[in-house]
């Protein structure tokens, strides 16, 4: 009966959390003041997008306000393909913004107009169960975990989640202005590390969690205290790392002469991974499965990395492809 429950379900992923803008640079007015431009961001969302991009079906679980920037962020993602019906509007409480100041080398700084942001006041009783219980895969990260309310309501989906048998993906995606103190973040990390089946963490993240400079050894930290079968390690530029069943493959990055930001490469990442997930599971995953896996998505990351934005732009497969030097017959 479980086997066939697991083909029935209607999505492949879902994921829960923020839903913002991303006021990026873009060039200099006439009169020598900077312009932005409004891009539709999140980290969940983007996964989604990616997935999405790879013909999978996916669900978003969020809030934005009852303003033009929600009206936007909710045209954006049902456009690319995402699931919105779980997706909530608040009457009091403003879209979320983000600035992001982006360097030469294509590494960012955010500012956040969040105290509050809609996205922080979603509760337990706005979360769709139905959409939950319909999911393969869920999908969150921590700042849906930043005030007591959302926090709850991120608890509770990951609750449901659980009984239904889905497989949990947690990507921390820590971001310290966001946070009362980075005590409190470490809390809630290590609730999403006991949760979580499939773990997606940025070098920067392991080295500060685990305060280990050596990824193995960040990862054995983690591996000492919770049971993750799958943990990937994000490097940027040095590219990204596999550990499961006591193996450790690594992938060489896609180097881009054209890189302009980093925006969303992490997310892009993720997304290939949970893609590889979706199609081959998660048992029994042999070296040259998990090289092929980390291949692929550290391509479409380096892709992303050439584009403004994230949301709207991820890559296709054949873009993919075509960077990994793949013949497409």
């Amino acid at each position: 009966m479980g086997r066939m429950e697991k083909k029935m379900k209607k999505y492949d992923v879902v994921a829960l959390g923020e839903l913002l803008i991303d006021f990026t640079e873009n060039g200099k007015s006439n009169q020598g003041n900077p312009l932005f431009e409004a891009n539709p961001g999140g980290a969940p969302c983007n996964v989604l997008a990616m997935l999405t991009k790879l013909g999978h079906k996916t669900a978003f679980i969020g809030k934005v306000g009852e303003d033009f920037f929600g009206e936007q962020l909710r045209d954006a993602i049902t456009e690319v393909g995402i699931d919105a019906d779980g997706l909530c509007t608040d009457k009091e409480i403003h879209t979320t913004l983000a600035m992001v100041h982006t360097y030469p080398d294509g590494d960012r700084d955010f500012s956040f107009y969040r105290n509050p942001g809609a996205d922080m006041m979603l509760n337990k009783e706005e979360i769709c169960e139905d959409i939950i219980k319909e999911t393969k895969i869920f999908h969150f990260g921590t700042l849906s975990m930043t005030h007591e309310e959302v926090r709850e309501a991120t608890k509770e989906a990951i609750r449901i989640a659980e009984e239904s048998g889905a497989v949990i993906s947690f990507d921390p995606n820590l971001r310290p202005p966001l946070w009362n103190s980075l005590d409190e973040a470490k809390e809630q990390v290590l609730y999403g590390l006991k949760h979580c089946h499939i773990l997606k963490i940025s070098d920067n993240e392991i080295q500060w969690l685990t305060g280990e400079e050596d990824y193995t050894a960040g990862v054995n930290w983690i591996r000492e205290r919770y049971q993750i079968p799958l943990i990937l390690v994000s490097m940027g530029k040095e590219g990204s790392r596999a550990y499961y069943n006591g193996m450790m493959i690594e992938a060489k990055p896609f180097l881009q002469k054209n890189t302009i930001e980093t925006t969303g490469a992490g997310d892009t990442f993720c997304g290939c991974v949970l893609h590889y997930i979706c199609e081959h599971g998660m048992e029994g995953l042999e070296e040259e499965n998990l090289k092929e896996m980390l291949t692929f998505a550290n391509a479409a990351a380096s892709v992303i990395t050439t584009r403004k934005g994230a949301l709207r732009v991820m890559p296709t497969r054949d873009e993919i492809q075509n960077l990994l030097g793949i013949i497409i017959n």
